[in-house]
């Protein structure tokens, strides 16, 4: 712990040293500790879009790459950075490990990145520039009042689902200029109900200090025992759509890989779920993680599967 404090301050130090003022704070505040999961996350749309050997013919990747920069950097990025002015934390927050003083204009520079990005999304096909258009306005209503709907219970959770889940895979698809055909309609829409699992997840090792805040999250309002029974019943839902997908597309023998990463999934959540009541909010927080992993796996796996 020692050891990773240390490291965590030079880091610190050699980004102030290299960037003058408050830029540093200002990339921090965009939280790439998030990125690579965010980017594997978009970039399974493309994969899945033109194959794994289209991949390695570099099949449509300069717009992959494109729409993989505005959609991590400039929508991601952004969202996050306006999260950090109306959020107000005074811990740890997801992906940002004791957050610097916001900067003083950091709600100008989130809007920057969020429209800038809605604008250069105009050198990407239509499908690209609506995907954008309705992440954009989902980041603003989920983040800033009067409407901050992440303090809302239950409207937050959808606008995530969809966000993440679906809408984001679906950006580097829609990059390519492909037309979605129903076989991979349903393998993102199976990405919904498993960011809808994924998403009380985030919330469990914050319970106590959104409980002072008095914020109500959807954790807070179901508690932990329900939010951990509904995480495995919608990533049962998530693996159902995910085999539904396998028989519409003909996947034949591979179709079982896809108990791999359920297994992966169960093997997180039912533990947690029977332990929960004696758990750290660091134990919580560390249970997130390893769902983050099973969800990276479930990715993969879903390459192997359908993308071959």
């Amino acid at each position: 712990m020692v050891s990773d404090a240390r490291a965590l301050n030079a880091w610190r130090r050699w980004g102030y040293r290299l960037l003058p003022g408050e830029v540093f704070s200002y990339i921090l505040h965009m939280r790439p500790a998030e990125w690579p999961i965010m980017a594997g996350h978009t970039a399974l749309g493309y994969v899945l879009a033109v194959g794994i050997s289209g991949v390695v013919r570099g099949a449509g990747l300069g717009p992959a790459l494109w729409a993989l920069a505005l959609w991590v950097v400039f929508l991601n990025g952004g969202t996050l950075a306006i999260n950090s002015v109306f959020d107000k934390d005074e811990g740890d927050i997801g992906y940002l490990v004791v957050p610097p003083p916001l900067p003083r204009y950091l709600v100008a520079f989130s809007v920057a990145l969020l429209a800038g990005g809605q604008l250069l999304a105009l050198t990407l096909p239509p499908a690209f520039q609506i995907d954008y258009a309705i992440c954009f306005v989902l980041s603003v209503l989920y983040s800033v009042p009067p409407f901050r709907f992440k303090a809302v219970a239950g409207v937050d959770w959808v606008i995530n689902m969809w966000g993440f889940g679906t809408l984001t895979p679906y950006a580097a698809w829609a990059a390519t200029g492909r037309v979605l055909d129903l076989g991979h309609a349903l393998i993102l829409l199976a990405f919904c109900p498993l960011f809808a699992g994924l998403y009380p997840l985030t919330q469990l090792y914050q319970f106590d200090e959104d409980h002072r805040r008095g914020d109500r999250t959807l954790a807070l309002i179901l508690g932990m025992r329900p939010s951990l029974n509904i995480a495995i019943g919608c990533i049962v839902l998530a693996f159902a759509l995910f085999g539904a997908a396998a028989h519409r597309l003909g996947t034949g023998g591979w179709a079982p890989a896809l108990l791999v990463p359920l297994a992966a999934w169960l093997t997180v959540l039912l533990p947690w779920r029977a332990g929960h009541a004696s758990w750290t909010a660091a134990r919580h927080q560390r249970g997130m993680y390893r769902a983050l992993a099973a969800w990276a796996m479930t990715d993969v796996t879903v390459l192997l599967v359908f993308a071959r």
